[in-house]
């Protein structure tokens, strides 16, 4: 059931009480306690007062009327829907990042800026910060994708080199012409010559932009103003998606699928560099552990290596990702240096304390498109990793060690991650759940497609390897007959099985019987032990899958519900190695005319010191500011596109929802992105004066604004009665952020918020 404030409400009674201070590094947290006796049920583990410590700023849509608990919406009144519509018949978005009263952000780090002997990179997303006394520590900073419109607009601009863009956009599009078969579109720079002049340009264009991916360490201070700086201490360094290549500084594995690394030969491609890995790329979300590492997830890793493998766990050949360059994506990045796609997709593990320290792949965590990682660690107790596969219909998973923790800030404890075991979660509709193992011995089970709002399973595909789409309940049968155990599906001896396995992880787990879910992206560990999840989109895909409609709906109940949720699960008895559990939706976006909570795509949480859930979210750089015409109709009286509708919500955004107190379940506005940007990775500094924040891909979708640029557009808008009425809109046109100076690049930065008064974030 999707739940509204009512319902949420309903829940909270039900005992979900508070979740405090997850948002703090878990290095500075104590283990996970509930102080309650082994089996019991989490529950309330914290209070929150009553009172915000800010004035929500106004955005572009009307909420429900709250001034529970002394907080009171901006514009917000229980005045009639006429005065309502008034308050929103105008409104204009800003290319800033806008803050409540009092507030006050500075820029700590920025694309192109100096770190070791290399560079910021672009695009950063987690951050995590590690504190070596009060004060001051290691920022680590993780550094996604390469967004292709205003990474080719401002890379001369901004990095003070130009890049052969022109000349290799050419000869992709000649090689797309020549080659015409049912590869994916491009060009195979790794089959040219080495003394091929082409290989050579584009040789420099993805290493450069393979610099800008990875991940980053840089050390920063707070000074007595409040300000963080950089100090660019000796620990400083990027890992980037080269790393190792020319420098030896190649990262490092453990776990099953290093069998397969080490392969001379086998079904499909191998780069002959045995467990030596050329660096990390595509990362997005992550997590820090109670011992100081953090840990770095690889995520959308197909649109730059092979992303199938055959059944052995050898990937496909450099081809099927050839290299192309647009003006909407940059991609086969991996294509010209002869990437092996089976090393990427994996969560990557750093001591930013250790200088050289470059990153370890853990392999028993599963390679998939990893988004964020949940850490129990508590004495006595074996280790729980969770993580979420950030695709239409990914999974979610467990990685449960062999061996128990003694001292969970010690640093040894990353020996844990080099033996477990690898589950999947399977959701129940009656709110039940179960983890299944993805071992040799786990029967084949796939759900029947009829069950996903998108009516197709992806399933490995035998003997070719590689993926096929099941769209029926006979096809499901027939693959039973014919594979008992995912062992049957993989091959070599039972270590290479299970490595493969590994490798293989989101298609092992559709073919065991994994529930398909509605991207799932950050997992975040409440100090109670529960887990709190943020589904992204309930969408369909056509080439990834859809989730489950018994499990994902819609306020109205129905399926492909755009907008996303937040999830709460539970471990019986709250054990971290448990195998059964119980699941609660507990937030779901959308307009509040139609059950939602008034935001749309929840990406990213972090609870604050007080218990309050914090959400970021992230609409498509394409669907932001979305003109929504009158009565919601397109051409011939269609209705517009749920997708579309997320015009409606503005600018991407940052909310804070009390979990205890009169204000509980009610979201409240704290901050708005610039122009085409997401805001990601929120991470409060210890004494939760500070809330880091990146900012992510601004002027994503049209580059630099040029010379203040901006359009008028019309929005037909719904109160939280259903009632509709215009809005007129002013949207920039482009960004200029940070500098805000006209005609200016945008650029990619992390920031600290601060109140000006330096008392906490929320109080």
């Amino acid at each position: 059931m999707a739940i509204n404030r009512r319902h949420f409400l309903l829940f909270l009674g039900a005992g979900i009480g508070t979740v405090a201070c997850n948002g703090l590094p878990q290095s500075q947290q104590s283990p996970v306690s509930t102080g309650q006796p082994s089996g019991a049920t989490a529950g309330a583990i914290g209070s929150t007062p009553s009172k915000l410590s800010f004035n929500p700023i106004k955005g572009p849509i009307p909420l429900p009327n709250s001034d529970s608990g002394g907080v009171k919406q901006v514009s917000f009144t229980a005045n009639s829907e006429q005065q309502i519509a008034a308050d929103f018949a105008n409104y204009d978005v800003v290319d800033d990042l806008v803050l409540p009263e009092g507030y006050t952000y500075d820029i700590v780090a920025k694309w192109g800026d100096k770190v070791g002997d290399s560079r910021f990179g672009y695009n950063n997303d987690y951050l995590s910060l590690v504190e070596t006394s009060e004060g001051e520590g290691f920022l680590t900073v993780n550094f996604e994708y390469i967004s292709a419109v205003s990474w080719q607009q401002t890379y001369e601009k901004v990095i003070g080199k130009t890049l052969p863009l022109r000349e290799v956009d050419r000869a992709v599009r000649a090689s797309i012409k020549a080659i015409k078969d049912d590869k994916v579109p491009g060009l195979n720079a790794f089959a040219l010559k080495d003394n091929d002049p082409v290989k050579a340009k584009v040789k420099l264009i993805a290493q450069e932009a393979l610099t800008d991916l990875g991940l980053g360490v840089i050390s920063v201070r707070r000074e007595s103003d409040g300000r963080w700086v950089r100090t660019n201490g000796t620990s400083d360094r990027r890992v980037t998606g080269i790393s190792g290549l020319t420098d030896g500084r190649y990262l490092s594995a453990t776990g099953p699928a290093v069998t397969i690394f080490r392969k001379t030969k086998g079904q499909g491609y191998v780069d002959k560099l045995g467990a030596k890995i050329i660096g990390t790329m595509q990362n997005c979300a992550g997590g820090t552990t109670p011992w100081g590492t953090v840990l770095s997830a690889e995520e959308n890793i197909q649109g730059q290596v092979p992303e199938p493998v055959h059944a052995d766990g050898t990937s496909f050949d450099p081809i099927y990702r050839p290299f192309n360059i647009t003006d909407e994506e940059i991609s086969g990045l991996g294509n010209v240096f002869g990437l092996a796609g089976n090393k990427y997709g994996w969560m990557v593990e750093i001591d930013p304390a250790n200088p050289k320290d470059y990153g370890t792949k853990h392999t028993w965590l599963g390679r998939y498109r990893h988004e964020a990682v949940g850490i129990r660690a508590e004495a006595g107790q074996r280790l729980a990793f969770y993580s979420g596969c950030d695709r239409r219909g990914g999974h979610i998973y467990k990685f449960v060690s062999k061996g128990k923790i003694s001292n969970p800030k010690d640093k040894a404890n990353s020996k844990l991650l080099t033996d477990g075991m690898l589950y999947a979660a399977k959701f129940n509709p009656d709110g039940t759940g179960r983890w299944i193992a993805l071992a040799p011995s786990t029967p084949v089970a796939p759900e029947s497609p009829a069950r996903l709002a998108g009516a197709m399973l992806p399933l490995p595909q035998r003997p070719q390897g590689g993926v096929m789409q099941v769209e029926e309940d006979e096809q499901i049968e027939a693959f039973k007959q014919k594979f008992k155990t995912l062992g049957q599906l993989y091959a070599g001896n039972e270590v290479e099985k299970q490595g493969a396995i590994l490798i293989d992880a989101h298609y092992a787990g559709n073919a065991a019987g994994a529930t398909s879910t509605a991207r799932p992206e950050d997992t975040e560990i409440a100090p109670d032990g529960s887990l709190f999840i943020a589904f992204t989109s309930g969408a369909i895909s056509k080439e990834d899958g859809s989730p489950d409609v018994r499990i994902f709906k819609g306020p109205d109940g129905s399926g492909a519900y755009e907008y996303g949720w937040v999830m709460r699960l539970t471990e019986e008895g709250n054990e971290p190695a448990a195998m059964s559990f119980q699941w609660k939706m507990m937030a779901t976006g959308g307009e509040p005319a139609a059950g939602g909570l008034g935001f749309s795509n929840p990406d990213n949480l972090a609870f604050d010191p007080n218990g309050n859930l914090w959400v970021v979210t992230d609409m498509p750089s394409d669907k932001m500011n979305y003109p929504v015409p009158t009565d919601r109709l397109e051409k011939n009286g269609v209705p517009v596109k749920a997708s579309n509708l997320r015009g409606l919500f503005g600018n991407n955004s940052i909310w804070c929802i009390p979990l205890a107190g009169e204000a509980a379940g009610t979201p409240f506005l704290f901050g708005t992105a610039p122009m085409d940007a997401e805001l990601t990775g929120p991470y409060f500094a210890p004494d939760a004066k500070t809330l880091f924040l990146s900012v992510q891909h601004p002027g994503e979708l049209n580059g630099i604004r040029k010379d203040m640029a901006a359009k008028t557009r019309e929005y037909a808008m719904r109160m939280p009665n259903g009632q509709t009425f215009m809005q007129t809109r002013t949207v920039p046109i482009g960004s200029n952020w940070p500098t805000k100076q006209s005609n200016n690049p945008p650029i990619p930065a992390v920031v600290a918020i601060r109140r000006r008064d330096q008392a906490a974030i929320t109080t």
